[in-house]
């Protein structure tokens, strides 16, 4: 896993600007500590910072095919390619002839096999860029799902790109502009896929492939979910399951650096924790390492919520027990996580001010420390999207709601608490109902739909689109932000796209057999776990519930507010503010403090100029 950077430019020598391709390059240190490259060209800077996972000596980037003497194509690659070996071996056949062990050799010989095909050949995670020095031409591929990162800005005569908008804004051609359009972006909880926030940025669409040429920029899909008819019986398809996740977390275990596991207690990271250690011990590789996070005091003094019924801890300590993984707690404060300087990290590992406060800065520790025992994590993320498991879901208002489902319910509200600080006309010049709601029929008009399909199976084939191609991603950029500021590779299971494919086109019936949520997955996990964690209930990530946490947060927007010169006084009505910081604490009111207070400091670090 690593972090990339380029900058292509039909009417430069870019042989002149290496040190403006460093600076972009360097951004990325935090993605890749342990190796750096940089290749320059008349009309290209291709640079790369390498987090080794695999064949750690032979890896190194960027890659510079090799083909009769001449140099075709370079590469510059964040990822992993589960199935590289079949690949090498096919390409082999082909009369390919490989230097290294790598995965990214694999993915670069691919290239000049298949061309722009190969991204088609491809299962795994990856974010890559591709000079083909032959045509002068860049191409800019991204995975299906979305599990890696990758940014876009063009320019007059070419293209900047990175893993992360900090590579772009390295390069002083890249201007730091907020619009209104980015500011509903910044507030929608929507996600809307190719938008960079920051105006004239872009990201490459999960699944996507951008070609920079003279004679212009195409965008092209390249995989995006479709509809047919499911034929397998309930049997058949817990069978089938199964055997994808088999299959997916046995490749997803190779590594040449230490593995672990993230563990919540929940049936997703249970049941990828008690395979992994499953397949682990049937290879004679000992046994799996496993991490969870908890807040001092938390089991103890917890307290039901709207979407947190028990605490997690004796949960992942029965399955630890269970699975006889290596288990550690790590154990975080309110202290800890209002500490300026993890704040601070957290908004240059975002690069914006999209995080969820707490959330973000617990799971940036917990990574942290991990880190210090492991390089790659295995995680449960996304099968709630890819098997139904949120409470709206199986929430008739919210799945009848003519929105977003996530914001049809009380908890949804409070990701949108931050619109409540606006100025009165600022709030009804950029008019977030109506963004959102122009946002929703325009995924909806993207839906595959079988013939025929209609009622409450169409409806929900509706909703489960939705989450796998915008819900899923403000979690997948999550993740990916707060693991790679600190070098740690996490691994998605679940977001493999053959199981995303088979169980899309599942009738939620099916999906539903027992009468409960995520039936296919409790079902194919049966053998692995013990009856208290199949049976239960949704619990999300969690977060402090210690009232310290939300004095200081409140403490801190005051502070702000004594402040003449803070820049979000452009934006935020101050009286409204007030009134919030004196009100009684509730999700909504911690979430818009949390806004208000990454929004204050973000506009500072990054120097935005507002253009609204």
């Amino acid at each position: 896993m690593c972090g990339i950077a380029g900058w292509v430019d039909f009417e430069r020598d870019l042989r002149q600007e290496r040190g403006t391709a460093q600076d972009m390059t360097d951004t990325m240190a935090c993605r890749g500590p342990d190796d750096e490259g940089l290749w320059t060209d008349r009309h290209a800077a291709i640079g790369h910072r390498r987090l080794a996972i695999i064949d750690l000596e032979g890896g190194r980037q960027p890659m510079i095919a090799e083909d009769e003497g001449r140099e075709p194509a370079v590469l510059t690659y964040s990822g992993e390619v589960y199935n590289f070996e079949e690949l090498r071996e096919e390409l082999s056949g082909r009369g390919h002839r490989f230097r290294t062990r790598s995965d990214t050799e694999v993915v670069l010989r691919a290239y000049l096999e298949w061309g722009e095909e190969l991204a088609g050949h491809l299962n795994g995670m990856f974010a890559f860029g591709i000079w083909d020095a032959r045509s002068e031409s860049l191409l800019l591929v991204r995975d299906r799902m979305g599990i890696k990162p990758l940014y876009y800005y063009p320019t007059p005569h070419g293209v900047l790109f990175g893993s992360e908008p900090k590579a772009i804004l390295a390069n002083p051609l890249a201007r730091r502009v907020l619009d209104a359009d980015g500011l509903r972006e910044l507030l929608a909880f929507v996600k809307t896929p190719e938008h960079g926030v920051l105006s004239g940025m872009y990201e490459v669409r999960p699944g996507q492939l951008v070609t920079v040429s003279r004679q212009g920029l195409v965008k092209r899909r390249y995989w995006e979910l479709t509809s047919h008819e499911h034929q397998d019986d309930v049997g058949s398809t817990v069978k089938t399951v199964r055997g994808l996740l088999d299959d997916i977390v046995a490749r997803q275990l190779i590594s040449d650096v230490p593995l672990c596991a993230l563990l919540s207690g929940g049936l997703d990271s249970s049941m990828v924790t008690a395979l992994a250690a499953k397949l682990l011990r049937e290879q004679g590789l000992g046994t799996v390492r496993s991490f969870s996070v908890d807040f001092a005091g938390y089991t103890e003094n917890f307290k039901p919520d709207l979407t947190r019924s028990t605490p997690d801890a004796p949960y992942v300590h029965q399955l630890a027990r269970h699975a006889g993984s290596d288990h550690t707690d790590i154990v975080l404060d309110s202290a800890e996580l209002m500490d300026p300087e993890v704040r601070a990290a957290v908004l240059r590992a975002r690069d914006l001010p999209m995080g969820i406060g707490d959330m973000d800065s617990s799971l940036y520790l917990l990574f942290k420390a991990i880190r210090g025992h492991s390089t790659v994590a295995l995680s449960g993320e996304s099968a709630d999207e890819v098997f139904g498991g949120y409470q709206w879901f199986h929430d008739p208002a919210a799945v009848g709601a003519d929105t977003f489902p996530w914001l049809a319910t009380p908890a949804g509200t409070s990701h949108v608490g931050a619109e409540r600080l606006l100025k009165d006309d600022l709030a009804r010049l950029i008019d977030l109902p109506g963004y959102r709601a122009e946002r929703y029929r325009q995924a909806l008009s993207e839906v595959p739909r079988l013939p025929g399909e209609s009622g409450h199976e169409r409806r929900m084939r509706e909703i489960s689109y939705l989450h796998l191609t915008r819900f899923v991603q403000i979690l997948l950029d999550r993740k990916d932000r707060m693991s790679m500021a600190v070098g740690l590779e996490v691994r998605v299971p679940f977001c493999d796209h053959r199981l995303v494919e088979y169980v899309f086109n599942v009738p939620w019936a099916m999906k539903t057999f027992d009468g409960r949520e995520k039936s296919l997955l409790r079902a194919a996990s049966a053998d692995l776990l013990p009856d208290s964690i199949l049976q239960r209930v949704k619990s999300p990530y969690p977060a402090t519930q210690d009232p310290g946490y939300d004095r200081a947060l409140r403490e801190r927007a005051s502070g702000l507010l004594q402040m003449a010169d803070s820049p979000a006084a452009a934006l935020v009505d101050w009286d409204k503010a007030r009134a919030i910081v004196a009100g009684p604490p509730s999700p909504a009111s911690r979430a818009a403090l949390e806004r208000f207070v990454q929004l204050d400091r973000w506009l500072r670090r990054y120097r935005i100029e507002l253009a609204i």
